[in-house]
């Protein structure tokens, strides 16, 4: 993909079985793959740019250490899991003067682009309220953030960070400049030991548990089952790098994704909303819930003084106009088929990442580092107002977190 523009050249990655797979993939010299991201990085600079896709906790290090070495970053979110690391990650890129895009993948479908297109053009008037959801999933939520990687704090961060910066992102970028204040109110309102159901007794295991049958989280019903039955996509490659029956079934008896998600050391919101305030009494707000049908299918509303704007992240957006008492639907360009991820924002930020570089234009790119950072400031100030039960200013938060955009 964008072979004309670009090459990847190197690797790092600590697993054989991952490593010679990308490896095969993209035709990468076996001695330009490293087994550490510290070799790589002390190996001689071969690349304009790197990828960043290690566990969250890593992010600092890794991007602060190649933005000293001078290679343009593309970093998954988040930008780091504490206040302080994303700090230095996103001084890095300025002192160095190399470009930062993290992955904020909304901003680069055709559906929120197109979104943001109406909100420009003016056709809804001046903005005054944002409703966003994001319905995680039942069994996405208790794959990631109960089961998974994301599930505690000490070991990722908030769920709100880990999973929902890309919302209040997207939610910025819609209302523009102007964050004031923010609350947030959010807890675990179900994976815990004592909503446990009966009768699963003592089971800590959904191999060994009579109640499993009935448990819509259960491991089986969310691993196993699809294998039996030839699948062997997301997130049933995730528990094992070799995907088949038996290798699934010794993950469940044996690894974190088959634990009971009532007996799991999970800490992570999986319902929380965010209000933020934003100048000239704007509001927006944000809603993340873990017990829906859909995944990650996005839900918003807009309200402007000529007109309201629904959009479900599948169908045409609607666009209702105060004056004319109409409505007019607009349909986004179709999702790509070679890379669909995210809606097509995964195939939308590399092309964008490669152009910027390829034609030094920082202004190809629809998130920079100075917006992704800000926006990740608001995901930290809702994060305290959450835990200490207040009102967070932002001025202040940022006054006291010697924040300086």
């Amino acid at each position: 993909m964008y072979s004309d523009q670009m090459e990847i050249v190197a690797l790092a990655e600590p697993l054989k079985i991952r490593r010679e797979r990308v490896r095969t993939r993209h035709n990468i010299p076996i001695s330009s793959c490293y087994t550490s991201w510290e070799d790589l990085l002390d190996a001689p600079k071969v690349a304009d740019a790197v990828v960043i896709c290690v566990a969250d906790r890593l992010h600092r290090d890794v991007a602060v250490g190649f933005s000293n070495r001078g290679y343009h970053i593309l970093l998954e979110k988040p930008m780091a899991t504490d206040l302080e690391s994303c700090k230095d990650v996103y001084a890095a890129a300025k002192r160095n003067n190399v470009l930062l895009a993290v992955c904020h993948v909304l901003r680069y479908t055709a559906y929120n682009r197109k979104i943001k297109e109406i909100v420009d053009s003016g056709a809804l008037g001046d903005i005054v309220g944002i409703q966003h959801m994001e319905p995680v999933g039942h069994f996405h939520f208790a794959h990631s953030y109960v089961r998974g990687n994301w599930r505690k704090e000490s070991e990722s961060s908030s769920s709100l960070l880990a999973k929902s910066c890309h919302d209040i992102d997207i939610m910025m970028y819609f209302m523009g400049d102007g964050c004031e204040r923010v609350s947030s109110f959010g807890g675990i309102s179900h994976f815990k030991k004592e909503k446990k159901p009966d009768a699963a007794g003592a089971s800590t295991r959904c191999t060994s548990c009579a109640y499993e049958p009935q448990c819509p989280y259960s491991a089986k019903k969310i691993y196993l089952e699809p294998a039996m039955e030839g699948y062997k996509e997301w997130p049933v490659d995730v528990i094992t790098d070799v995907v088949d029956v038996e290798n699934i079934t010794d993950a469940l008896l044996s690894g974190p994704y088959g634990r009971c998600v009532y007996e799991c050391d999970n800490d992570v919101c999986d319902n929380q909303v965010v209000n933020i305030e934003f100048k000239d009494s704007r509001y927006a707000t944000f809603s993340m819930v873990a017990f829906t049908k859909d995944i990650c299918t996005r839900k918003t509303r807009i309200f402007g003084t000529r007109g309201e704007l629904v959009g479900d992240d599948k169908n045409a957006i609607e666009v209702y106009d105060f004056l004319s008492r109409r409505s007019v639907f607009h349909d986004p360009d179709p999702v790509p088929a070679e890379l669909p991820g995210h809606g097509g924002g995964d195939l939308g930020i590399i092309k964008s990442f490669v152009e910027a570089i390829a034609f030094n234009n920082p202004d190809l790119l629809p998130s920079n580092s100075t917006s992704s950072f800000a926006s990740h400031v608001v995901v930290f100030a809702a994060e305290e107002a959450r835990r200490c039960g207040s009102v967070v200013n932002i001025g202040d938060f940022c006054k006291k977190n010697g924040i300086e955009f």
